[in-house]
């Protein structure tokens, strides 16, 4: 992984203060340190897995949880408890967008802008919310409130235009109503999501992500788990197909075993036949459309092999024992390079 002086990768790669955080010394002066009570927390995150390294996606996020964002000294961090390189956190921290690598506001709002969110108003939103804010993609607003950023999908398409904040939605948004929610945000208000769990903030959704209760108490807890989760739009389909009496076809299940590769169909199998042929038939007289009959039969156990691709002859399927016998050792010299 290769990284220019200056940018984010290069301070996740190296460790050094060398990305634009450096532009604002009184963020880094005011960064929360990573104390022994994170390490025993990301002792405790480590524990939940069989190999330690598989704990980086959560250690992540507990840095983010402390300093709102992947600091190089969060780098560092992960990289000293795990065993790990500078390197190998800093490719992972520079993959997922979940983790940033420059302070975040207190707040995160993604406006998806992808296919239906963009069609139904989802970039006009965004234009909006950069303009009144004064920021670009994936920067953060001068008080600190807010930092933005455009998404290619929330996997919402049915409440499109889709907003989160936090990753808590607030569905089928237009202009008006998410400036409204940006403005109630920058005065401190955490307006109620259209689903889901209260908001709170960036650093408390990342402590959640780590595995940690992010709730001062366990009534706090109760009521974001109770939070509204109805999705109304998306089970519109199941309450029309109720009312016209719809429904999907019932399951054959002898078909659906005789479709099964391997399964031995229930009737007296022909001579030479075997359970693999006749399910490949089956799947074959199943098939619907051209383009199904077309795929089951390349994957027939009677269709021929590719170009390029002929089966080896018997008893040659790979063996570590050299080959014996005439013409045993013609490609040998080959076979030792490679």
């Amino acid at each position: 992984m290769s990284a220019l002086p200056g940018s984010y990768e290069g301070a996740a790669t190296t460790g050094l203060d060398d990305s634009p955080v450096e532009a604002r010394p009184q963020v880094l002066a005011d960064l929360p340190p990573l104390t022994a009570q994170h390490e025993a927390e990301a002792a405790e995150i480590m524990a939940r897995y069989p190999q330690a390294r598989s704990a980086l996606l959560p250690m992540l996020h507990l840095v983010q949880s402390v300093q709102g964002y992947v600091s190089p000294e969060g780098v560092g961090f992960c990289a000293r408890l795990l065993g790990l390189t500078k390197a190998e956190v800093g490719a992972v921290a520079t993959f997922y967008t979940m983790y940033k690598r420059h302070p975040t506001g207190r707040h995160l709002v993604s406006v998806c802008t992808n296919t239906l969110c963009a069609v139904l108003g989802g970039q006009r939103i965004y234009d909006a919310v950069s303009a009144d804010l004064g920021v670009g993609h994936d920067q953060t607003a001068a008080d600190g409130s807010i930092t933005l950023e455009h998404a290619e999908c929330l996997a919402a398409c049915d409440y499109a235009p889709v907003v989160t904040v936090d990753y808590e939605f607030y569905d089928q948004q237009d202009v008006d109503s998410a400036m409204a929610l940006v403005a109630a945000l920058r005065r401190g208000e955490k307006p109620l999501p259209t689903r889901g769990a209260p908001l709170t903030d960036f650093r408390g959704i990342s402590r959640q992500l780590a595995g940690f209760s992010q709730h001062r108490d366990a009534a706090e807890h109760r009521a974001a788990v109770d939070g509204p989760s109805a999705g109304i739009p998306t089970l519109i389909g199941v309450r029309l197909a109720a009312e016209r009496g719809e429904q999907a076809p019932p399951i054959d299940e002898a078909a659906a075993a005789e479709a099964e590769v391997g399964t031995p169909a229930p009737e007296a199998p022909t001579p030479g036949s075997t359970g693999t042929q006749r399910a490949g038939d089956a799947t074959v007289a199943a098939a619907t459309n051209p383009a199904e009959e077309s795929g089951a039969r390349q994957v027939h156990t009677d269709a021929p092999e590719p170009a390029g691709r002929q089966p080896a002859e018997r008893g040659a399927e790979g063996t570590d024992t050299p080959p014996t016998g005439p013409g045993a050792g013609t490609n040998s010299s080959v076979e030792r390079e490679v």
